[in-house]
């Protein structure tokens, strides 16, 4: 991983300098759109005043998705794993009999 070097992004109007390896700038910049966009859809939407309390409200619901996510991919990879593991027995049974 490369040194981390200052970056100045922009989240509602104002500028933050945050620490970033080169390589991560991409993702680094995605994330600062994915962050504005959240806040400025609370923003419009009224129900949420306060720059704070619009980005916490971000935080938390970006960070209740990823969850969600993280849980869904788990869910899967089990399953996936359940599925693999029942092949495995299957061929080994059906090697064991022709052996």
């Amino acid at each position: 991983m490369g040194e981390a070097r200052p970056v100045t992004v922009t989240i509602m109007d104002k500028e933050y300098v945050v620490a970033c390896p080169e390589e991560e700038q991409d993702s680094l910049f995605a994330s600062v759109d994915l962050l504005n966009r959240r806040m400025r859809e609370l923003r419009e939407g009224g129900k949420v005043i306060g720059s704070e309390r619009i980005a916490v409200m971000a935080a938390l619901n970006i960070a209740h998705e990823f969850l969600e996510y993280k849980r869904e991919k788990e869910d899967y990879t089990s399953a996936v794993d359940a599925g693999l593991d029942r092949i495995r027995r299957k061929l080994e049974s059906a090697l064991g009999k022709a052996g």
